[in-house]
């Protein structure tokens, strides 16, 4: 087949960020395995395509089928240069109204599933000399709201864990995005959308609000995600890819809001916080073992 293009490597294919950005970077001329649970729609995505297209079934949670995955990619293209990891799940409801299970679930789904999938794609990465890891996580990765304590702890997870990553790998010529959506019109607040085991009767004035409000406004949210996909291939493209990408004036709003309230929280106690060091030792602000020594100027 003739080398054309970047081979892509997608998961959650079939709906919302994933089809878009299978459909843009197919449509641009590229080559993509379009990897989902739900593998009958894909044929017709990747039917348009030909042999630039590989539709596959995978449960991104299952171990053996993410390693099979990888290696039937591998043998149809020869490498892959971008590894997008799409697949997730959302939940809203109080912390205290999901069973253990669930939050294991949706752990399971949105941070172990994307970063087992991701060191299973590493050394084919690094004996190639380059690739680029993009983790779908959200403005809900950054910051935490009252009925997304569930889902918002699996995007913080992915987060820390991709950033920790790109400063591992950078050198080897992998880079690592993190993309940050706010409100985009997918299937986040349809049906597959986690609901808690049980509703208790002391958290409704404060979640009811919150879930009336997002499923009320489902297939109405601002976003397009045929655009954040032509964004995720500017990113791929750039030679200097940020480490963090937030979709959606309303996630800036939301982050702007965050850092200022944030602050204001830390440096309520900061005196009284920076005043906890042993008299005769000098402050250190690598904390002795280079714990800054990854931050970005």
């Amino acid at each position: 087949m003739e080398d054309q293009g970047k081979v892509w490597f997608i998961t959650g294919a079939s709906s919302g960020f994933g089809k878009a950005l299978a459909e843009a970077a197919l449509a641009r001329g590229d080559r993509a395995v379009l990897a989902a649970r739900r593998v009958e729609h894909l044929k017709a995505l990747a039917a348009e395509h030909g042999e630039r297209a590989f539709p596959l079934q995978l449960d991104v949670t299952d171990p053996a089928g993410r390693a099979r995955a990888i290696d039937e990619a591998i043998d149809r293209f020869g490498r892959i240069d971008v590894l997008a990891n799409i697949a997730g799940r959302g939940s809203v409801g109080a912390v205290e109204e999901f069973t253990p299970e669930q939050l294991r679930e949706q752990m399971d789904l949105n941070f172990f599933a994307p970063a087992e999938l991701t060191r299973t794609v590493l050394p084919h990465m690094r004996a190639q000399g380059h690739g680029h890891v993009i983790n779908l996580t959200s403005i809900g990765g950054l910051m935490a709201v009252a009925g997304f304590g569930a889902y918002c702890a699996s995007k913080f997870a992915l987060e820390a864990w991709s950033e920790a990553l790109s400063y591992e790998v950078a050198s080897l010529g992998i880079r690592v995005t993190l993309v940050e959506p706010g409100n985009f019109r997918t299937e986040f607040a349809g049906d597959v959308n986690m609901r808690p085991a049980q509703q208790l009767e002391p958290y409704r004035s404060v979640i009811e609000p919150i879930q009336d409000g997002l499923y009320g406004r489902s297939g109405s949210q601002p976003g397009d995600p045929a655009k954040a996909a032509e964004l995720m291939l500017a990113v791929a493209d750039s030679d200097s890819p940020p480490l963090r990408l937030l979709l959606g004036a309303d996630a800036y709003e939301y982050w702007d809001r965050t850092v200022k309230a944030r602050n204001a929280d830390l440096n309520s106690w900061r005196e009284r916080g920076s005043n906890t060091a042993f008299a005769d030792t000098p402050i250190d602000s690598d904390g002795g073992s280079n714990g800054a020594g990854g931050v970005r100027d």
